[in-house]
């Protein structure tokens, strides 16, 4: 394993310098960065809201929430895109440091688990406007529910292990 980071990180290593050796390269990777979290997650937990808040009214406010939470799902995975591709170059500057940190390593695994959550978000979404959307109380609407607040605790907890990845580095 040690072989294949040395290796990578020799193949890197132009990329490595030149960010390193920009502030503005360092700063406009790390903004679109944090920019694509702003609004990809900014979107996400606002129309999680918006469908916890929905599920405790009535059937035309939740058929509402839901079209709207089905409205967000392709900028919100344009966003994680871009932050993936972002991140990727702020690792790539120095797989030294990120290869070996278990911090980076829980943020992988929590934006899996988030882009996991998204699908599953969606399968239920498409099987209850195929099921139906009249009573809030079925299995569909519930599973809806736990997967609206793993997103908004995944979000954060993105945001978390990202902050205290920089931390550490």
């Amino acid at each position: 394993m040690t072989t294949l980071i040395a290796t990578l990180a020799h193949w890197l290593a132009p990329w490595q310098s030149a960010y390193s050796g920009s502030k503005v390269l360092e700063t406009a990777v790390t903004a679109v960065h944090l920019i694509a979290l702003l609004f990809g997650g900014g979107l996400a937990v606002a129309a999680d809201r918006a469908m916890l808040r929905a599920l405790g009214a009535g059937p035309a406010a939740r058929d509402t929430a839901l079209q709207a939470i089905q409205a967000t799902h392709r900028p919100v995975v344009i966003a994680l895109a871009v932050s993936f591709l972002s991140g990727l170059a702020l690792a790539s500057a120095d797989v030294n440091t990120f290869a070996n940190s278990p911090v980076f390593l829980i943020k992988l695994t929590l934006v899996a688990l988030l882009c996991s959550n998204g699908l599953f978000l969606l399968v239920t979404e498409r099987a209850l406007q195929l099921h139906g959307t009249a009573d809030a109380g079925t299995p569909l609407w519930r599973r809806l529910r736990v997967a609206t607040w793993l997103s908004i605790t995944l979000w954060t907890s993105v945001v978390v292990a990202g902050t205290t990845l920089v931390n550490a580095a």
